[in-house]
């Protein structure tokens, strides 16, 4: 009879037992257990699993291509957001840089769009997304393409945002991307003036050693041609999953070694498969994709 008085109670909404007899019929036996009355319920959180990790496994840049007002706009609205803005001018307040927060961490922000890394797809879901106030390029009439730079304070405010979320998260250096080392196909930011090789001096990303691109390169011209499927292995290995494995220099493959240059060699990205690229991408898997 007093079980079902309860859960008659229970059911109504109307349970008027103390929280330390809840615990009880709960079966509480953890004293440091937290219990949290919920709007219809009550929820016992016991902490000790050892089989989680964060969800967020991944920070990515991107620039807005547009002016400050217009970014703001385009991610206030309900096509496109992310978790971060880095303004065109930061201002310091204590000689701190103030950057705009536009989600919320634990949500899911939409920045990444089509997107695959590491053999992962959908970004959205597992990663942190910062936009950075920067037009990306401009075609002049004999078709160059001029890129736009990013400022000092730009670069410092985005470098303590990156330091901060990847000790939060525990974000490897190889997690570390951007737009267009996720979607190769079809983004080029941050662009070739984005400063990764800076940044990895700091702590934020990936980058190779220099006497192990070397070692690779094994005496050749830089700029002579390299070994494709060697390349392809190597930079399906390193995360660019899109990458084919079929030993030609298609379209596809092109636009993918051109990413990947314009992240870790950013003098010339046309897309060949020369030693130089397939040295670096050797390089950047022994540092941090190494075989088991």
């Amino acid at each position: 009879m007093q079980d079902e008085t309860f859960f008659t109670f229970a059911k109504k909404g109307r349970c008027l037992l103390p929280a330390i007899i809840v615990m009880a019929l709960l079966g509480c036996k953890n004293s440091n257990s937290n219990l949290e009355e919920r709007s219809t319920y009550f929820v016992n959180f016991v902490e000790g699993a050892q089989a989680v990790n964060d969800r967020t496994r991944f920070l990515v840049f991107h620039y807005t291509a547009q002016d400050e007002e217009a970014s703001m706009t385009s991610l206030q609205g309900e096509f496109v957001s992310a978790h971060y803005l880095i303004p065109e001018n930061p201002v310091f307040q204590r000689d701190k840089p103030v950057v705009i927060q536009l989600v919320d961490e634990k949500k899911r922000a939409w920045h990444a769009g089509v997107s695959h890394w590491n053999g992962r797809t959908n970004l959205n879901d597992s990663s942190i997304g910062i936009e950075i106030v920067n037009r990306g390029y401009a075609d002049d009439e004999q078709g160059l393409r001029h890129w736009y730079p990013y400022n000092d304070s730009q670069i410092i405010a985005l470098s303590k945002l990156a330091e901060d979320i990847i000790q939060r998260y525990n974000i490897t250096p190889d997690n570390v991307v951007g737009h267009s080392d996720i979607a190769p196909l079809r983004k080029q930011d941050p662009g070739k003036l984005f400063p990764w090789k800076a940044l990895a001096q700091m702590g934020i990303g990936a980058w190779p050693d220099e006497h192990t691109i070397n070692t690779y390169l094994a005496g050749r011209n830089p700029h002579t041609k390299g070994n494709i499927v060697t390349l392809q292995q190597a930079l399906l290995r390193y995360g660019y999953t899109e990458m084919p494995q079929n030993g030609m220099l298609d379209d596809t493959t092109r636009k993918i070694i051109s990413a990947f240059q314009m992240h870790f060699r950013p003098d010339d990205t046309r897309g060949e498969a020369d030693a130089e690229t397939e040295a670096i991408a050797c390089a950047l898997n022994e540092k941090y994709r190494p075989e088991k």
